[in-house]
């Protein structure tokens, strides 16, 4: 009975470390919220080719815990506001932070 016992507790000890190393934290996703910011990118990604005035290949998404990021060039400020309007509008996006840069401009 007694090495059935430790095994048991074994287990255990060991899903408690695979379960906490899935975790979230404050600088890291968890599993779940990775799977949630993939499409959230991809949602994005995808309106950005519906809206004809934005050149979407040069135009960088990443989403951390449901904040998306863009970077890279547009043409002018009104394709800048047209692609934070574009994608704050998204489901599951929370906020935009908007890093792009208008191509000629330093």
């Amino acid at each position: 009975m007694k090495p059935f016992h430790r095994l048991t507790l074994l287990s255990i000890a060991i899903l408690l470390v695979f379960a906490l190393g899935c975790a979230a934290t404050s600088t890291r996703e968890g599993t779940g919220e990775y799977v949630d910011d993939a499409a959230i990118t991809a949602k994005v990604k995808a309106e950005f080719l519906k809206e004809l005035s934005l050149k979407s290949t040069e135009i960088t998404v990443e989403t951390f815990k449901g904040v998306v990021q863009l970077s890279g060039f547009v043409s002018s400020h009104d394709e800048m506001i047209t692609a934070v309007v574009v994608a704050r509008h998204v489901g599951g996006v929370k906020d935009v932070h908007n890093d792009t840069r208008i191509k000629g401009q330093q």
